[in-house]
């Protein structure tokens, strides 16, 4: 079957599998709905929950189960892979693009770019690209609102994250700083790399208890008064490091909590893969209503209603694998 000039082959080729093996889909107005072969393959009646909507920008079939099926996991039960989601993988060369450079030399085509498992679990999700719109001017000085006081296992006082509220023109901004304590004083600079609240962070490895890794202070003292242990680091995304990550070796269970946008989900990605291998379990999951674990507690979800994080946790969730030993034959 020949592709129509507004679906790609990646179209023909998803469709048609899941076609033959799970019946027609139902066409409407911005997705075709399959029966998901992952959890609606029993033979029973079920309302068609695996969604299909072509993007021509892109040239890519996008694959969403609305029952929250990994795509990778779709894909293998059909006998495909995520290379099949594309029209043409922009990282293949072909040999008849290729130009010449001088003195007639074929002119090499670029090296292949593979996506992250970040950056698959982004264009999953179709965040939009950030955008904050202009507050105009600063009227006033910062305001604190909040101190987070970071302590070593035995309470002693390490430093502090400052939360600010900032007036504007056009409304208010948030800020965060950093003090350090010195014994004596504080001082306006940053401390050491300790993730928050490790004097419970420290018991709850030794105990075996489940952990949470968050982005923020503010979703760590919601947890605990869920009644979880929690962690993050200061200063939020992108500044989480191996420093923090010894903390946690051999604890039983991490469950990282992924901000719903970019930054959140590389944050995860980045607190997951300094984790995995190092404590028993480690899941990436996400709030199933709003932003972050302080929306999806506020919205009335219980921590046990938590959405996985699809590639990340279906990645991170898995034993790390020894390395192939190669045998060599005398």
């Amino acid at each position: 079957m020949q592709p129509t000039p507004s679906q790609g082959n990646s179209w023909q080729i998803i469709t048609a599998a899941l076609t033959a093996q799970m019946g027609p889909g139902r066409a409407g107005p911005k997705w075709t709905n399959f029966l998901c072969p992952v959890h609606e393959a029993d033979g029973r009646h079920h309302n068609p929950s695996l969604g299909l909507r072509y993007d021509q920008v892109q040239g890519k079939t996008i694959v969403r189960c609305w029952a929250g099926c990994d795509d990778q996991d779709v894909l293998a039960k059909l006998n495909l892979q995520v290379r099949d989601m594309w029209d043409q993988l922009p990282e293949r060369g072909h040999g008849s693009s290729r130009g010449h450079a001088p003195g007639g030399r074929p002119q090499q085509s670029p090296a292949p770019q593979r996506m992250s498992l970040a950056d698959k679990a982004i264009d999953y999700a179709r965040f939009p690209v950030p955008h904050k719109p202009p507050l105009g001017e600063p009227l006033g000085p910062p305001e604190n609102v909040h101190s987070y006081v970071y302590r070593w296992p035995d309470g002693r006082i390490e430093g502090a994250v400052i939360r600010q509220r900032v007036p504007y023109e056009h409304g208010y901004g948030k800020a965060f700083t950093q003090r350090h304590w010195t014994g004596t004083e504080w001082e306006n600079t940053g401390f050491a790399p300790i993730p928050y609240r490790l004097p419970e962070l420290a018991n709850a490895v030794a105990g075996g208890r489940e952990i949470y890794v968050c982005e923020g202070e503010q979703d760590v003292l919601r947890a605990f008064q869920a009644g979880q242990i929690a962690t993050c680091n200061a200063m939020g995304a992108g500044s989480w490091t191996r420093d923090h990550a010894q903390w946690l070796a051999g604890a039983g269970r991490v469950i990282v909590i992924a901000d719903r946008d970019r930054p959140g989900y590389r944050h995860a990605a980045k607190v997951a893969e300094s984790l995995h291998g190092q404590v028993g379990e480690v899941r990436v999951l996400q709030a199933a209503a709003g932003k972050d674990l302080t929306d999806h507690l506020d919205a009335g979800h219980g921590l046990d209603q938590l959405a996985l994080v699809p590639y990340l946790d279906r990645h991170y969730r898995r034993p790390v694998q020894p390395p192939r030993q190669i045998t060599r034959s005398r």
